[in-house]
């Protein structure tokens, strides 16, 4: 056994372990080598510090990868260590090890970028009862929010309307470059009360709306009209990303504050998946805090979405260095 960071020529083994994983783990989180690649080259990631792979001879068999948000949220930073073990390799360590390296690289990384703030670590723990759960117990993690993963099938899709309540001088548009930090503005609007979240900096939207999964034709966008003298703005808006050939995924679903309640992003969300639906995609998913502020899970329950499968993110808080 030995370790290293993923390097370039490594993605290819990195992408087959994470796929072995999501089918053994059943997360339906499969990625093609150019998606992992995206991820070593995400705003403010240094794969030579932030990344972490374990060998057994010329076979992957365990990673992880760190995330720190570049703005902070009510004055602290926030850190994701996300990875995985191969099945036949767990409970011997091998997670304990990428943890422990990459831990101390957060209190490192927190220490260059917002030295003197205290901070978060999540992790997740897949369903309940998985060794990774366990192992973020032991390591002094608390049980924090919990998710449900829900999915959409054609014949149990039930369309929402335009609401009447929406001005007249509003339009429903595909999401484009150009009225990308009009959307950037409105999702941290709307993530700003959500539990876990932190403000996306320009350059990490970019990185997001420019990765190869994302989708502009199956996402829309609630624009209030405007003018030469008034700059746009977004009331609500709905993304949508294929990591799996034709089966869309809903990655960010908000609205405006002050639009809240009134049926938007039901409407918005509802466009979205009659699109996919009409090109002959097979389903559409996504995932909701189940304790949502917006009461999300109803929504998506509505529209026809089906819970089918829950997982536990873990907590634990680092005092400032």
């Amino acid at each position: 056994m030995h370790q290293d960071w993923i390097h370039l020529e490594h993605v290819g083994a990195w992408t087959e372990l994470t796929n072995k994983l999501a089918a053994v783990d059943d997360t339906e989180e499969f990625y093609e080598a150019e998606d992992l690649l995206e991820e070593l080259n995400e705003p403010g990631v240094d794969p030579a510090r932030d990344t972490l792979g374990l060998w057994d001879n010329d076979t992957m068999v365990g990673y992880g990868q760190l995330r720190l948000g570049e703005q902070l949220r009510d004055g602290r930073g926030r850190v994701s260590i996300g990875g995985g073990i191969a099945p036949e390799y767990r409970r011997q360590g091998h997670g304990t090890l990428v943890m422990d390296v990459l831990e101390a690289r957060a209190g490192e990384k927190m220490a260059q970028r917002h030295p003197g703030v205290e901070y978060t670590i999540d992790v997740w723990g897949n369903a309940p009862g998985h060794s990774a759960g366990a192992m973020a117990v032991a390591r002094g993690y608390e049980p924090a929010r919990f998710f449900q993963d829900m999915t959409l099938a054609p014949g149990d899709f039930r369309a929402h309307r335009r609401p009447a309540s929406v001005p007249e001088d509003t339009a429903l548009v595909p999401y484009s470059p150009g009225i990308a930090e009009a959307v950037r503005l409105l999702d941290n609007e709307a993530f700003a009360d959500h539990w876990g979240s932190a403000p996306k900096s320009t350059d990490e939207w970019m990185a997001m709306t420019g990765a190869r999964s994302f989708r502009t034709i199956y996402s829309r966008v609630l624009l209030e009209g405007h003018g030469e003298d008034r700059p746009a703005r977004a009331l609500s808006h709905v993304l949508g990303a294929e990591w799996v050939d034709k089966e869309l995924y809903i990655s960010r679903v908000g609205t405006a504050r002050a639009a809240r309640g009134l049926g938007y992003a039901a409407w918005t969300l509802s466009t979205v998946v009659a699109a996919a639906f009409g090109d002959g995609f097979t389903k559409v998913d996504l995932s909701v805090d189940a304790q949502s502020p917006t009461g999300a899970l109803g929504l998506y329950e509505r529209l026809g979405f089906k819970v089918v499968r829950r997982g536990t993110v873990y907590r634990k808080t680092v005092a400032a260095r």
